[in-house]
């Protein structure tokens, strides 16, 4: 069962403003169109606007929600005549018809409900520190919304760096977690990795990974008063 709040003037029960309201078990809390009406209310699952007799200010008012950073998908209620109005810049989630039935209301909560979860699955494969933004899914790493152009380990180091903040690793710990217990190769390529690392994450990031006197090296959100790690441009 969802909880929807519905922001309406119309004086009367939800079923008046979409009648399919009243056929399906969700709970249905109705509240004045004015953004003011969501600070007094509990967090909803949806946030359905009556947008059938005042499309202007159902615009400003769906504008101004997703200003103020109202991540509840937000649902337009329109007629017939409405429907040709709506635009991408009244920045709503979907719209519906009042005539809408409650199959037709009970798929799209439903459909809904799955890209909200398919979009917070998405962000929880992201690693974010200091403008630096590792995405799992996708195998990129960017810095202030700028691509970098990493090899496929110098990606894997940055990513198991990234997903054990403060933890110091040694390079042979590195070398077995990223680079495979197969790998013959000698830890010096642990270091090899990390000074290019750190020349493409730039002078302003560089620092995020932290070199610790004969022991190896961690992922550091920040630099913190007597860091018993070296600046970022030294090998250990």
């Amino acid at each position: 069962m969802s909880h929807i709040l519905l922001l309406t003037n119309s004086p009367g029960p939800s079923v008046e403003v979409l009648p399919a309201l009243g056929l399906l078990n969700h709970k249905v809390q109705v509240v004045p169109a004015e953004p003011t009406a969501l600070l007094d209310t509990e967090p909803s699952d949806v946030v359905l606007i009556d947008a059938r007799k005042d499309l202007v200010g159902a615009r400003s008012l769906t504008q101004l929600l997703k200003a103020t950073g109202l991540d509840t998908p937000l649902i337009l209620i329109l007629t017939e005549g409405g429907m040709a109005a709506v635009a991408a810049n009244w920045r709503a989630d979907d719209v519906i018809l009042d005539s809408a039935g409650p199959a037709e209301l009970e798929a799209r909560l439903r459909l809904m409900s799955a890209r909200i979860n398919s979009s917070s699955e998405a962000a929880s494969t992201e690693i974010r520190a200091s403008g630096v933004v590792i995405d799992e899914a996708s195998y990129t790493a960017r810095v202030n919304g700028t691509a970098l152009n990493l090899t496929y380990k110098e990606f894997e180091l940055l990513k198991y760096l990234a997903q054990h903040p403060g933890r110091v690793f040694t390079r042979d710990q590195l070398l077995h977690e990223v680079w495979g217990y197969d790998y013959y190769g000698g830890t010096r390529t642990v270091d090899v990795h990390v000074r290019r690392l750190r020349a493409k994450l730039g002078a302003d990031h560089e620092n995020l990974i932290g070199t610790v006197r004969n022991v190896g090296y961690r992922f550091t959100r920040s630099r913190l008063a007597g860091d018993p790690a070296q600046p970022a441009s030294q090998e250990a």
